[in-house]
């Protein structure tokens, strides 16, 4: 029997709020796959994810049957869910035990009805063009799934999509936002060091920064760092003495 609309809506409501306050990828994911099997009537559910350098990786699983079965598929390199990621398309098998699905995974169908699973459908996590994932769904009887069913699953791995792309997103924007605090951080650094160049040697404080920067790129020295062991008089004597040269021509006495 399908899900009722209420049962539905409270799901999508308590999922979007998971996203709004406290986000967390694994308890998201794993709270999907168990809603999965609550709303879709299946037995099963598992979520891949793709990292960075394009790889399918397990993060949930509805139980822990299913997450064997979704690590032996990495492992061994065939299953629905890999050919669902990299097609970009759903992927239905209504019997394992039938030779057309032998044939196609002569590893995982074996593997998947001796865990007790005799269908399977996989649904791609994608956004436009951008695949990153995809979420099995497995059934302990043989048949297809209805397109009811088919259509609700679908929406539910958008939702972790468009959970997954925004902590991305997040993630990225946190990442930048502290590269970009770390250079506004070292360029009051080397300021303050072009002022102590400039007051202690009497010259302008574009001298005092191609010094600076002529120096750390000929001794292979970070800009930031040297200006910073300048500033907190840490700097070695001879390193002193070879910025004074640079500035005044004299050789150090």
């Amino acid at each position: 029997m399908p899900a009722a609309p209420q049962e539905v809506a409270r799901a999508f409501v308590a999922l979007a709020d998971t996203l709004v306050s406290g986000f967390d990828v694994i308890d998201f994911l794993q709270h999907l796959s168990e809603r999965c099997v609550e709303l879709l009537e299946v037995d099963a559910a598992g979520i891949l994810v793709t990292d960075q350098r394009g790889h399918l990786r397990f993060m949930a699983a509805s139980s822990e049957q299913t997450r064997l079965l979704e690590l032996f598929q990495l492992q061994d390199e065939q299953g629905p869910c890999l050919d669902c990621f990299h097609d970009g398309a759903a992927v239905h098998c209504a019997d394992l035990g039938h030779q057309d699905a032998v044939r196609r995974w002569p590893r995982f169908a074996p593997e998947a009805r001796h865990s007790g699973f005799a269908a399977v459908s996989a649904l791609p996590m994608r956004l436009r063009t951008e695949v990153i994932g995809a979420m099995n769904l497995f059934r302990a009887r043989p048949g297809a799934m209805a397109s009811e069913q088919v259509e609700l699953g679908q929406a539910m791995a958008d939702i972790a999509t468009i959970g997954l792309l925004q902590e991305r997103a997040i993630r990225q924007n946190q990442i930048l936002s502290e590269q970009l605090q770390g250079a506004l951080n070292s360029r009051v650094v080397i300021e303050q060091a072009k002022g102590v160049l400039a007051e202690r040697h009497d010259c302008s404080m574009q001298q005092a920064f191609t010094a600076l920067r002529g120096h750390a790129r000929d001794h292979n020295l970070r800009l930031t760092d040297l200006a910073r062991a300048l500033v907190s008089r840490s700097l070695d004597p001879a390193e002193l003495d070879l910025l004074a040269t640079r500035l005044t021509g004299d050789p150090p006495g």
